[in-house]
Parts: structure tokens; C-alpha cells; sequence
């Protein structure tokens, strides 16, 4: 293809509306940015966390972080990588869900038009995605893996199902998302909910706890969110121990404390709403207002109940548990800042060493007894309660005087010669619940057998462990279906309206959930089919969950290796060129979740042999929040949205890249201000000028001859570096400044090499890439400059002659020069009395002593 004949001679002016869109469509019709899978070249991955594709379009916070990154990938090609830079969608969605209830258009259709937004809103901002691996969730090309992924969890133990607690309507007979409980009630209707446990599936996650929480170590990952997983993982060290209930009873409570030096103050226990042994303990008596609190706490949300601002409510049971090592009888309390699913469900409560425990203590007027005294507190600061800290124990029997270390190994070791307790490892990290009562969502490639058929399943389709559930008297055995059957795709449905009783809309679709199941291949055929031949064909019912939207989203960076194989999740071939993302930039708001189920998930196909490296992502970063420009979180409630749609149109997308990034530390939290885009706007102007005339052509004090001007090239070789070095470190806001101060030099100087102007536009090309494919070609080159090799500075010519000394008088600045490097203090005093300000503070005083730091700083020391 030609250069553009048809553009180089009708603008002469800085034009973005004409200047970007042609770009664009060169890079497309191009393919510039298609990343070869065999390039002899070294491989550079960088990735943006993708984007949810809503009806709203872009915001101002995705095209942050996407510059960012797009800056990097542009800087590598540059640089000489082969740049794998891809974009896709994680289109499967609640709201799309909501959206299709209300209007009863099909979830594919809506997904459809938002991504097709997205893709033209992306576009525009001048992206250098490699299109051709494009990504969709809700592909069933795509989750057809996400399915097999699945199947090998299931087969190797790692799958299974619970009973766990949901949000249920009963006004709208389903099941609620948390972000559609607002105040315990329904955001559609307002009607009231509860909690309601149903049915689940549950990911395994904890048995990764140890590898997830050891392998953080080798990851660069900021700091802040490294320490946000190890919390969420949790991993402590304590004892578990039996507390049996009182009276003729066999019951028993068990609890896991990191604390056991403290049990001799355990003065009450707490069990959860939701335990099991609530039925089995309360007594006659309390049972209608342990009944009625239990009731109360199912409509409370795990946050609000575990908030440790709020109110603590609790009930007695009226039942007492021994304390293992003083035989005492102990009061058992119902209370919701207890979770059944955190520890046991149960606990001690040792109210003079842990602060909840006392706030519950005080309000209920429960006994408080020290047991850990801090002797090196001064003594009338001993008392002083909750004390949460190691010390050494009192009022507690044999063990007093020991330690805190010391005791804790002591009681947990007599307590396990009594078999009431052992040492035990923890996590507060729970087994991941994976399934939605939702249509949406990817099918689980699983069906439900009754028991009497389990039986007649083939070894090689049977998990390593059965995975049932009981419901109306009958159990019920998951089997897989075959792999060779995937994807099992979505049915087509009249209405998204939920089942009513809590399964989800597929629950509704009994041609598509009764199937024939062929108990030696996992082949299926609709129910509404005659029966195949064989007693290996047996009537089965298909789940009707859907996985969470975090399923597609946690292997997604493997799949642009190899978007289209029909055959493997990735090819070793293609893995072992690309590997993992080099660089992953996205949100901090993805710190814990979508990190730790990428890096679970990555770290079982590791195990599998399906990849080489254990973890996903090498380096992260993430950017910061672009606020209102009054300051606030932007939101359509408070008017302060900023559009990038509206800003392209005003200003250019060149322009808002670079106002993107100079806005301050990419890191940072930062106001949009609208005064500042202008700003940005003027200097890519100023640049254009610099470079072009009138005529559209290069300016005519461009010269062909190579540069001479000593400043001119110690400047342009101090930008090269500073703008290189800013990039590999993502400091993009002073690469921009660096560049504004070399253009302002530009502005002063009479003339400048053709050379020193190219060098410039490829500087300034991965910022503002469409301004630079213009200018590389309006200064006689042939594009795209995206592939220009990167300039490189020569450290000698970072040297100069002459340093700025800051001069004077009495401490106070009153003035400076350059001097030669080698002027010794004699020279640069005499330079400095030439100052007409030095002279007017030294005019009539004596110098009592000059203080000279060479290179830097002359101070003069002078009085009357």
C-alpha cells in the first residue's frame, strides 16, 4: 500500500478529527499490531484486566489504565519485542440478566450491542490491540474450556457441593445477588428478604492455601495487595479444642483459638445463629427467643453482622459447656458476629483479651476475668482492660507464672492427652462458592443421577471423591458429561423469570434439563428423545446452576495465546513462546478475589501439565481512581461523570491519553480538571507547529545537516533517557513533563536537525501515537513509527561543561549562574559578586565567611 497521497496535502493545521480517525483506519486495515506467533524475536505480554461490558459504555477510569499499558506495549515494540497486547470481554453478567427479565431480550443480543459500543469506544482512543485474538466469556468456543476446566476440578476431588447460605425474596419467589439487597430488602420492589440456605457448588480453594499464601513472595505485586491476600488467606497457627456441653447430653462445642494461654479466662461461648447445635442445646424455656433472634440474624448480610461498629446483640440458649481445663460451667450465648462458615461456627469468649468479646461481656453484664498480665506495664497499668497483647499468665491454676508461648503449648499438649484439643493450623480463607441461581451464567457440565443408578457410572467418569446431596428423601450422585460433548451451551429460552424455588430460570426448561445419560461415556440426548437402547442409558436431570461471572475471568490471559484452538485450552507450542502476561495492570478494587482465583486456578493447571509456570502474573500494577473534578467518586447521581466520548470530540484522543497520564503518579488518586486537558492540547499544538508550516509541510528551519547546537543535543539525549527510563517504571506524568520541556527548548532555538525532530516523534509516538504516524510522515518517513526503533542515548552527551550554582547571602537566595565545573571557590565567589542582587546585600558589610559546596551552593556570611 501506498503512503496516504490523499491526506498529506489538505491538512496544514493540527486536526484530530481528521488526523486520528485515518489513523486508526490504517492500523486496521494494516493489521499493525497483529502479534506472530513465530517471530524471531524476543515476546512481551502486557495485559489489561478486561472489561465488563455494560450498557453505559466506557468510563474515564478504563481509558487510565489502558494508555498506561498501551504506552508500554508501543515503548516494547519499539524496543525490538514481539508485543502480544489483547483486549476481550467478561460479558457474562448480572445486569445483562436484570435487563433481559425487564425486557425480555435475549442476554446475547444486549451483550451483543454493548460490546460492539465498547470495541468502537476503544477503538477510537487509538489502542494497539492485536484485534484478532478478541475474546468473549460468553463464547461458547470460549467457555466451552471454562467448562473443561471445571470437569478436571470435578473429577480430582476438588468440586463439590454445600448448603450455604443465599439471599431469597419470597415476595419474588428467587434468589438475590448481594448488590441487589439493599437495608434487608429487595432493590426491585423493596420487598423484605432472609437468608435461606440452598444447594451450591464449592471450589476447593483451600487446598491451595499453603502454595497461594508461600508463592506471594516471589511476585513483584505492590505491597498493599500481597498483604491484602495473605489476610484473606489467613493462615494461623492454634489449637482446636472440645468444649462438651452440661448435663445428660453427649453434645460438644468445638472451637479453634490462636489463644489457648487464655482459656482459663473463657467465661461464656458464642455459637453461630446458623450452627447446627442450637437445636440440639437451647433449653425449653429460652427456645422461642432464640428462635426469634436466629430469625432476625437470617436477615442480615455477613458484613453487617461482622461490623465491628455495630450493636452487639445476642440471646442465651440457657445451656452451659464445661471448660476443659477447670471443669467450670460456662454460659452458651447465640450471637451474629459469629459465622458458620468461619472457623467452627463456634467460639471462647475470653472477654478480658479480646475487645469484641468484652463490648458483649459489658453489655450483657458476663463475668471478665484476667488471665495475662503485661508485667512490663507499670503496675497500676496492669489491670487496665481488654488486654489483647502476650504476657505471663495469672489465675490460672499450674500454668500461672508461665509465659504466653509457653502456656499455649502446655494446655493444647494436656488437653490433647485428655482428647479435648490438638494443635491445628487455620485459614480464614473458605472453599469458593461457585454457583448462581441465575441464566446467565456458563451451564455446569454435570448431571444428577439417583442413587440406584450411581452404581452402573463407569470408573473413568467418577470422581476421586462421590459429590451428592439429599433433597425430598432422595440422594443424588453428580456424573460429568463427556469433554467430547462440550460446550453445553445456554438453551433458548421464552422467559428469564426466575423458577421459584430458588433454582435458577433453567430449572424452567425441562426439554433442555431432563436428559438420557450414557453411564459409560457421559453422552446425553434430550429426555424428550426416545430412549436409547441399553441399560447404560439412564434418565438423568441436568444441573440448572450457572458458574459466577468470575469463572471466565480467571484463565482468560491464557486463551489469547491460542483464541482459536479447537483442540487444547493452549497449545504447548504457543505457551512456551508467550508464557504468562510480562506486565498486568487493572484495578485495586481486584486486589483479593479475581487475583486469588486466577492464581487457584492457574496453579491446578500447572498441575495438570496444561502450563509451565505456577502463577499468572508476573508484575502487577494498578492504577488509580480518576475522580470528579469536584472531587468526589464520579457517579450520574452527583453530575460529575466525565465521558471519554465527549472529550475525544473536543480535544482529540491524542490529547487525552496524555492529559490521562500527566495528570499525576499513575498509581494516584486524582481529580479530572477540565483546564488541565486544555493545557495538554495547547502543547500537542505547540508540537505540530515546531515541526510543520502553514503550507502542511516541514518547517523551513529544518535543517538536513546533523545537529550541532551543544544544548540542543545534551537536552534531546537527557529526554531519551528520562522518557525511556519513566516508561519501564509506568512514571508516565514526568516522561510527558520531559517532553514539554524539550519542545520549549525547540521553541527557542533558530534552527534544529531534521534528525533531532524524528528523534522526537518517536518519543512522543507511544503517548500520542496518532499525532506521531502524522508527523514521522509529514518529516519524509514511511509509517507506522510504531515500528521505529526506539532512540538510544549516548551518556556522553548527558555531560556538561558548566553547573548552576546557587548563590547567597546570609542563607537567603539572592540569585545563581553556571560556572565551570572545575571553578574553585575564588571563581565562583567572583562570579557571584558580579550578581547585581548579591551586590546590593553585600554593599556595606564586611564577609565575615564564604561556605561553598562545589557544583551546588555559595553561601556568603556578611555583616556591617
Amino acid at each position: 500500500m501506498q503512503p496516504h497521497e490523499q491526506m498529506a496535502t489538505n491538512r496544514t493545521d493540527y486536526e484530530p478529527a481528521a488526523i486520528e480517525p485515518h489513523w486508526q483506519q490504517y492500523w486496521e486495515s494494516q493489521k499493525t499490531f497483529r502479534a506472530p506467533d513465530d517471530a524471531d524475536k524476543p515476546k512481551y505480554y502486557v495485559l489489561d484486566m478486561f472489561p465488563y461490558p455494560s450498557g453505559a459504555g466506557l468510563h474515564i477510569g478504563h481509558p487510565e489504565g489502558y494508555t498506561a499499558s498501551d504506552i508500554l506495549a508501543r515503548y516494547k515494540r519499539a524496543r525490538g519485542f514481539n508485543v502480544l497486547h489483547p483486549m476481550g470481554w467478561d460479558a457474562f453478567g448480572l445486569p445483562t440478566e436484570q435487563y433481559a427479565i425487564q425486557t425480555g431480550t435475549h442476554p446475547t443480543v444486549t451483550n451483543a450491542r454493548n460490546i460492539e459500543n465498547f470495541r468502537g469506544q476503544i477503538k477510537r482512543l487509538g489502542f494497539s490491540y492485536d484485534w484478532d485474538r478478541e475474546i468473549d466469556t460468553t463464547d461458547p468456543d470460549y467457555y466451552r474450556w471454562t467448562q473443561w476446566i471445571f470437569l478436571q476440578l470435578f473429577k480430582r476431588g476438588l468440586a463439590y457441593v454445600d448448603e450455604r447460605p443465599v439471599w431469597w425474596c419470597p415476595e419474588l419467589k428467587t434468589v438475590l445477588a448481594n448488590e441487589e439487597v439493599i437495608d434487608g430488602r429487595s432493590e426491585r420492589g423493596n420487598h423484605p428478604v432472609e437468608r435461606r440456605n440452598l444447594r451450591q457448588w464449592v471450589l476447593r480453594i483451600t487446598a491451595y492455601a499453603d502454595r497461594l499464601l508461600e508463592d506471594l513472595k516471589g511476585l513483584d505485586w505492590p505491597d498493599s495487595t500481597k498483604r491484602q491476600q495473605e489476610a484473606w488467606i489467613g493462615r494461623s497457627e492454634g489449637a482446636e479444642i472440645e468444649f462438651p456441653i452440661a448435663g445428660d447430653t453427649e453434645e460438644s462445642l468445638r472451637v479453634y483459638t490462636t489463644r489457648p494461654d487464655t482459656l482459663f479466662g473463657a467465661t461464656y461461648m458464642v455459637i453461630a445463629p446458623e450452627h447446627p447445635a442450637v437445636n440440639k442445646i437451647v433449653t425449653a424455656e429460652n427456645r422461642d427467643a432464640v428462635d426469634a433472634y436466629v430469625r432476625k440474624a437470617a436477615q442480615k448480610s455477613d458484613l453487617e453482622r461482622t461490623d465491628l461498629a455495630k450493636e452487639k446483640t445476642g440471646v442465651f440458649t440457657g445451656a452451659y459447656a464445661i471448660n476443659p481445663v477447670n471443669d467450670q460451667k460456662i454460659p452458651v450465648w447465640v450471637a451474629d458476629y459469629v459465622l458458620v462458615s468461619y472457623g467452627t461456627g463456634a467460639i471462647m469468649a475470653v472477654p478480658a483479651h479480646d475487645d469484641r468479646d468484652h463490648e458483649f461481656a459489658t453489655e450483657f453484664s458476663i463475668p471478665i476475668l484476667q488471665v495475662i498480665e503485661n508485667q512490663d506495664l507499670p503496675e497500676a497499668e496492669r489491670a487496665d482492660l481488654p488486654y489483647t497483647g502476650p504476657g505471663v499468665l495469672i489465675n490460672s491454676g499450674a500454668f500461672s507464672g508461665l509465659p504466653s508461648d509457653e502456656a499455649a503449648r502446655r494446655i493444647t499438649g494436656t488437653l490433647a492427652e485428655r482428647n479435648l484439643g490438638r494443635p491445628s493450623v487455620q485459614y480464614r480463607l473458605r472453599d469458593w462458592l461457585f454457583s448462581r441461581q441465575r441464566f446467565w451464567g456458563e451451564p455446569f457440565p454435570i448431571v444428577w443421577l439417583p442413587a440406584q443408578d450411581y452404581d452402573k457410572l463407569d470408573a473413568d467418569l467418577r470422581p476421586e471423591e462421590p459429590v451428592r446431596y439429599t433433597a425430598d428423601g432422595r440422594e443424588w450422585y453428580a456424573a460429568p458429561i463427556a469433554e467430547s460433548a462440550l460446550p453445553l451451551t445456554l438453551p433458548e429460552v421464552e422467559s428469564y423469570q426466575p423458577s421459584g424455588t430458588g433454582e435458577s430460570p433453567l430449572a424452567n426448561v425441562k426439554e433442555w434439563v431432563d436428559v438420557w445419560y450414557n453411564a459409560r461415556t457421559g453422552q446425553t440426548v434430550p429426555a424428550t428423545d426416545p430412549r436409547p437402547e441399553g441399560d447404560h442409558w439412564l434418565a438423568a436431570r441436568r444441573e440448572t446452576n450457572t458458574m459466577p461471572q468470575w469463572a471466565g475471568s480467571c484463565w482468560y490471559h491464557l486463551r489469547y495465546l491460542d483464541p482459536r484452538n479447537q483442540d487444547h485450552l493452549v497449545s504447548p507450542e504457543r505457551f512456551q513462546y508467550w508464557g504468562v502476561p510480562d506486565y498486568y495492570i487493572g484495578g485495586a478494587e481486584h486486589a483479593v478475589l479475581h487475583l486469588l482465583y486466577a492464581r487457584f486456578w492457574h496453579k491446578f493447571l500447572y498441575d495438570l501439565g496444561v502450563v509451565t509456570e505456577p502463577e499468572p502474573y508476573k508484575k502487577l500494577f494498578h492504577q488509580g481512581i480518576i475522580l470528579g473534578e469536584d472531587g468526589e467518586k464520579m457517579s450520574k447521581s452527583r453530575g460529575n461523570v466525565v465521558n471519554p466520548d465527549t472529550i475525544i470530540e473536543e480535544h482529540g484522543a491524542d490529547a487525552l491519553r496524555a492529559y490521562l497520564m500527566f495528570l499525576g503518579p499513575l498509581e494516584a488518586m486524582k481529580p479530572w480538571k477540565s483546564q488541565g486537558i486544555e493545557g495538554i492540547t495547547r502543547f500537542l499544538k505547540k508540537v505540530w507547529r515546531e515541526l510543520i508550516d502553514r503550507e502542511g509541510n516541514r518547517q523551513s528551519r529544518i535543517t538536513d545537516a546533523p545537529e550541532t547546537d551543544t544544548e540542543t543535543l545534551r537536552l534531546l539525549h537527557e529526554t531519551i533517557k528520562k522518557v525511556g527510563e519513566d516508561i519501564e517504571a509506568l512514571r508516565l506524568n514526568t516522561a510527558i513533563s520531559q517532553m514539554m520541556i524539550f519542545v520549549n527548548h525547540l521553541q527557542k532555538t533558530d534552527t534544529f536537525s531534521l534528525e533531532t525532530g524524528k528523534t522526537f516523534v518517536r518519543l512522543l509516538a507511544p503517548f500520542c501515537p496518532h499525532l506521531a504516524e502524522e508527523l514521522w510522515e509529514r518529516l519524509g518517513e514511511t509509517p507506522s513509527v510504531c515500528y521505529a526503533p526506539w532512540p538510544e542515548y549516548d551518556p556522553a552527551r548527558l555531560e556538561t561543561e558548566t553547573v548552576k550554582v546557587v548563590f547567597q547571602v546570609n542563607g537567603k537566595y539572592r540569585g545563581d549562574a553556571q560556572v565551570p565545573k572545575a571553578a574553585d571557590q575564588d571563581t565562583v565567589l567572583a562570579a557571584a559578586k558580579d550578581q547585581p542582587r548579591v551586590a546590593t546585600h553585600l554593599d556595606g558589610k564586611t564577609i565575615r565567611k564564604v561556605i561553598y559546596v562545589p557544583g551546588k551552593i555559595l553561601n556568603i556570611v556578611a555583616s556591617p
